[in-house]
């Protein structure tokens, strides 16, 4: 059962929307490692617009991947990459709703957005 998240927002300078990009796509890899990140989504919200949206059991798992290897690479770098620090907020989940898996490593969905998002493709927030 999943209890609290994190919600992750930030803006890619202009020249480093592809590097954030890679970042957050790697960040699949990094995060797989972390037995309490239940759920991890990396997002586009727009053109250099990203943002990452993950659950964890307790504040421990949450704490743990804050401090874990996706965490530690964007906020060391979050002045080369980010026109400004990511915002985080911390989130208590109220219901939930998750696959049932049978096996012990959950389905991966790496390819299921197109590497492009068309602008007219995002919708106004």
């Amino acid at each position: 059962m999943v209890k609290v998240g994190l919600w992750l927002r930030c803006e890619a300078k202009p020249d480093k929307v592809a590097e954030v990009e890679r970042l957050i796509r790697d960040g699949l890899d990094m995060v797989d490692a972390e037995p309490d990140t239940k759920v991890w989504f990396g997002l586009r919200l727009g053109p250099s617009t990203f943002g990452i949206f993950d659950v964890f059991p307790d504040d421990h798992g949450r704490q743990a991947h804050l401090s874990g290897r996706l965490g530690s690479a964007l906020m060391a770098r979050s002045g080369e990459l980010f026109v400004k620090p990511p915002e985080i907020v911390p989130v208590d989940v109220m219901v939930s709703k998750l696959p049932v898996v049978c096996s012990s490593h959950p389905p991966r969905y790496e390819d299921a957005v197109p590497e492009a998002v068309s602008q007219d493709a995002v919708p106004a927030v």
